[in-house]
C-alpha cells in the first residue's frame, strides 16, 4: 500500500492506530518478512458476481475448502507465529460460518489484529455489533461508482450498491474504523475524488483505491485500465484530498507500488527528503515480502492478487515453515528486483522500492511475469537526474546489503 496521506501530510487515521506512529524519517515497523500481514481469502463463496473479482468468487463456486478443524489449525499457527493483522477476505467472508469461528478463536490474543475486507452489503446492526465485540480494528467496505447503477452492474447484482452503503453506516454507528474501498478504472477514475468526499460524509476513516489488476476474472476487462494521462490527474487529485481531509480521513492506494516513486518526486523538496519518502515507501512491503494470502484450501499464495503461484500448503506445512527465507517458492518475491527483466523495470534505479509493480499486469501486457507493468508512468532516468541519485545511492538509503531485508 501507499499512504498517500503520510507521505502528503504526515497524517494517518486507521493506520496509525493499526501500526502506530509513522512517517518521514520513521518508516512502519509493524510488519517483518518473515511476520507478514496475512489476507485470509477464507471462502470462494460470495453473494455477488463481481466482474474484476481476483478469484473468481460467486454463489455458485464449488471449490475444496478447509474444514472447521483446519481453521482453528490455522488460526493457532497465526497467533502463536506473531503475525501483526489477519485481513479476513474472499469471496465475502460474512457468508462463512468459518468466518467467524477463525475470528473468535483469534480475537482478544492482542496479536494479531483484526480487519475484514467486505461488500458490505451483509453488514446490519446486528453483525457490525459482533464484529466490534471481537475487536476488529477496520472493516473496508466495496464500492466502486457514487452511481449506484454502474456499482450495481460492476458487482453484479441489483441492489449491491444501497447495500453496501447500509453496510457502511452500520459499522459507523458500531463504533468500527469503517473505510471505503474503490477499485480504479478508466470509467470511474474521474469520480474518484467525490468518492473520497463521500466517504467523508459518511463518517469514514480510510479511502483504498485498488488500481484494477488482471488476475482472476480481472483478466478479462484489462481494457479497463485507465491511461497515463488518467493516472496523472488522479494522482494529483488525490494528494489534494490528502491535504483537505489530512487527520481525519487517509487515503491509500493498492496494486500501483510505481505510485509511491511518482509521489516521492512530486511531494519532496529536497534529495534528502525524496529518499526519505523511498523509505517509507519500501517499509510497505508487497506480495511476499511482508504480505502473503491463505486461501480457502489451505494453500498460501503471495497475496491474493498472484492466485496461480502456491509458496506452501497448511494441510500439509506449517505455517513457520512456509514464512522462511529458505523456501525456494517464496524466495523470488523476496527478491523482485533480481528477477525484473523488461526492458524498463530491469534498469530503473527504484526497482527495489516498487518491486516493478503488478507481475499480474506484466504478464497481461507481455507475456512475461516479470516484464514491466505497463501502467507506471514514472520517468526512472528523469527522476533520478532531478535528485542526483544512483540505483547505488537508493539501496544504501534503504540500508539493504544483502538479497532481502526484513
Amino acid at each position: 500500500m501507499i499512504p498517500v496521506s503520510v507521505m502528503a501530510v504526515g497524517s494517518a487515521t486507521v493506520s496509525a492506530e493499526i501500526k502506530g506512529r509513522y512517517g518521514r524519517g520513521r518508516p512502519s515497523r509493524f510488519t517483518s518478512v518473515m511476520r507478514p500481514v496475512v489476507f485470509w481469502n477464507i471462502t470462494y463463496k460470495c453473494n455477488l458476481r463481481c466482474k474484476h473479482c481476483y478469484i473468481n468468487a460467486g454463489p455458485d463456486v464449488r471449490l475444496p475448502e478447509l474444514g472447521e478443524e483446519d481453521v482453528v489449525r490455522v488460526a493457532d499457527q497465526i497467533a502463536s507465529h506473531g503475525i501483526p493483522l489477519v485481513v479476513f477476505t474472499g469471496g465475502e467472508p460474512l457468508v462463512s460460518g468459518k468466518f467467524w469461528l477463525a475470528a473468535e478463536r483469534l480475537s482478544g490474543r492482542g496479536r494479531p489484529k483484526l480487519s475484514l475486507s467486505t461488500n458490505g452489503t451483509l453488514i446490519d446492526g446486528e453483525v457490525a455489533g459482533r464484529l466490534k465485540r471481537l475487536g476488529f480494528a477496520y472493516v473496508g467496505v466495496s464500492l466502486d461508482s457514487l452511481d449506484p447503477r454502474r456499482h450495481d452492474e460492476f458487482r453484479g447484482v441489483p441492489g449491491a450498491w444501497e447495500a453496501a452503503v447500509r453496510g457502511m453506516r452500520a459499522s459507523v454507528e458500531a463504533g468500527i474504523p469503517t473505510g471505503l474501498r474503490f477499485t480504479l478504472t478508466k470509467w470511474n477514475v474521474k469520480e474518484a475524488p467525490a468518492v473520497v468526499d463521500f466517504a467523508a460524509k459518511l463518517g469514514l476513516r480510510r479511502v483504498s483505491i485498488y488500481l484494477l489488476d488482471t488476475v482472476g476474472r480481472g483478466s478479462e476487462i484489462a481494457g479497463d485500465l485507465p491511461t497515463r494521462e488518467q493516472l496523472e490527474g488522479f494522482l494529483d487529485d488525490m494528494v489534494a484530498k490528502a491535504r483537505e481531509y489530512a487527520g481525519t480521513l487517509e487515503i491509500l492506494l493498492v496494486r500501483m507500488n510505481w505510485a509511491g516513486v511518482y509521489l516521492a518526486d512530486k511531494l519532496a523538496k529536497s534529495r534528502e527528503e525524496f529518499l526519505d519518502l523511498l523509505r517509507l515507501v519500501d517499509a510497505q512491503g508487497d506480495c511476499g515480502r511482508k504480505t502473503v494470502s491463505i486461501y480457502p484450501d489451505g494453500t498460501v499464495r503471495p497475496c491474493q492478487f498472484i492466485d496461480y503461484i502456491v509458496i506452501g500448503d497448511l494441510r500439509r506445512q506449517s505455517l513457520a515453515e512456509i514464512l522462511t527465507p529458505d523456501n525456494p517458492r517464496l524466495r523470488p518475491f523476496l527478491e523482485v528486483h533480481r528477477h525484473l527483466r523488461g526492458p524498463r523495470c530491469s534498469k530503473c534505479p527504484f526497482k527495489r522500492v516498487c518491486g516493478g509493480g503488478s507481475r499480474n499486469r506484466a504478464l497481461t501486457a507481455t507475456g512475461d511475469f516479470w516484464g514491466d507493468d505497463p501502467t507506471c508512468i514514472v520517468d526512472p532516468e528523469k527522476v533520478a537526474r532531478r535528485w542526483s541519485v544512483t540505483e547505488d545511492d537508493v539501496e544504501k538509503a534503504l540500508g539493504l546489503r544483502g538479497p532481502s531485508h526484513a
